[in-house]
């Protein structure tokens, strides 16, 4: 069944770090009966997200549309060319329009809660409030006056993650608080002047991070609360699309990257160390800013490597008739990883091989896609290659999810940025 509509409305729901096996899990278990019901209705798929996969990069391409080599964002921070020192991309920098900001333009109002990469907020023709990561309330509200209703429901932006590892019964009960809260939101906002919903529920990210193991094991201590967080979700879920299905208005739920369990963090600056490509001014190195000009590449989380170019860089060693010989050896270097027998690198891409457009230059020579399991990062202040940690789940590249009500026009295993181009087509065709 195809849900149309002559009115040009839409809503998306955002589940973020869902990947669709679980979906599919709970619904057998009876947890998600709303999920099922829709499921049984709408076209239900698995979907893929560009890499890195991370919310910033995702989310970002969701809302844009674009390749991240069109908006430029290539994950939670950058670093500036000539002192290696750090920067965050922030919202009112992002170079490009976002969808509601394009259907602006055709006079359309949007309300937008708790979208991740939105932070500090700028002008709407509508509502937004800032996800993950805004650091004040104040600041991830639009129209400022809306700042006092937040404050007055003691609004949550993210629940406080300090919690998953200090104390989980603690965090579990503020998981689901902040939904509460952002369900009050809601239905505060639901019958505003308004032609584009987003929705988004971060908390599913949260959970897995800490508690991914929760979900299978019966004896493990919170595998209740798993389950019954998702029942919660389930229960948020239906009572908007109940909404939407009255209206008559269209709409899509999704996820911004999938999720696994997780066995070791792998610190690539290390491996990078060892062999000889990556060296620094300090024994004990805090940051970039100690890089030595003897280097030939370095590392930004989660997965992204870049060849310390001469003329790019501050301290660029790397001529540029080397750099394609260079690329090369360390593609052979970063595939040779193992870890306890297992390959922990499953593809490493060159950056024209995924990445196009006007910001292609600030693109990471190469990427890194690892096997389920191996969760990458810079890792400089490391002295191992790779450790446990207090994380239980890890993002995944290839298993989001979609489960679509209109019927747009998707490849089997579509990207992210594509939903997005279909969702704006919808307003502008």
């Amino acid at each position: 069944m195809i849900f149309k509509s002559s009115k040009k409305k839409f809503m998306v729901i955002g589940i973020d770090g869902v990947p669709y096996e679980l979906i599919v899990e709970l619904i057998k278990k009876g947890i998600m009966p709303n999920f099922k019901k829709l499921t049984e209705k709408y076209r239900f798929i698995k979907t893929q997200v560009p890499l890195p996969e991370i919310s910033s990069v995702s989310w970002t391409s969701f809302m844009t549309g674009m390749n991240p080599g069109e908006h430029g964002i290539y994950g939670f921070m950058e670093i500036n060319n000539k002192n290696y020192t750090y920067k965050f991309p922030s919202f009112p920098f992002l170079p490009v329009k976002t969808i509601w900001e394009r259907i602006e333009e055709k006079g359309k109002r949007s309300i937008i809660i708790n979208l991740p990469n939105t932070y500090p907020v700028r002008k709407i023709n509508g509502y937004l409030i800032s996800g993950f990561v805004a650091l004040d309330l104040e600041n991830a509200v639009y129209p400022k006056e809306f700042f006092e209703f937040l404050k007055d429901i003691d609004y949550k932006v993210d629940v406080d993650t300090s919690l998953g590892r200090k104390d989980k019964k603690f965090f579990i009960k503020e998981l689901f608080e902040t939904l509460n809260k952002r369900m009050l939101v809601y239905k505060k906002l639901k019958n505003k002047k308004w032609d584009l919903f987003f929705f988004i529920i971060t908390g599913t990210d949260r959970l897995h991070h800490f508690l991914f193991n929760a979900k299978d094991s019966e004896n493990h201590p919170h595998h209740k609360d798993f389950l019954e967080y998702y029942n919660y979700v389930d229960k948020v879920i239906g009572e908007i699309t109940e909404d939407m299905e009255s209206s008559g208005i269209p709409f899509i739920i999704l996820s911004d990257h999938g999720f696994t369990s997780l066995k070791y963090e792998v610190y690539l600056s290390q491996y990078l160390k060892a062999w000889g490509y990556l060296n620094f001014d300090e024994e004990l190195p805090r940051n970039l800013k100690s890089i030595n000009s003897s280097s030939q590449a370095f590392v930004l989380d989660p997965s992204r490597v870049y060849i310390n170019l001469k003329g790019k860089y501050g301290k660029g060693s790397v001529l540029e008739k080397d750099y394609e010989k260079l690329r090369e050896e360390l593609k052979k270097k970063f595939l040779s990883i193992e870890i306890d027998g297992a390959k922990v690198i499953k593809r490493v891409f060159y950056k024209e091989e995924i990445y196009h457009g006007k910001y292609f230059d600030n693109a990471p020579d190469l990427v890194l896609l690892s096997n389920y399991g191996f969760d990458l990062k810079a890792g400089i202040t490391k002295k191992e290659k790779y450790a446990k940690s207090f994380f239980e789940g890890m993002h995944s590249q290839d298993n989001a999810l979609l489960l679509d009500s209109y019927g747009f026009n998707l490849s089997v295993h579509p990207y992210i940025n594509d939903i997005g181009k279909e969702l704006e087509n919808y307003f502008l065709k």
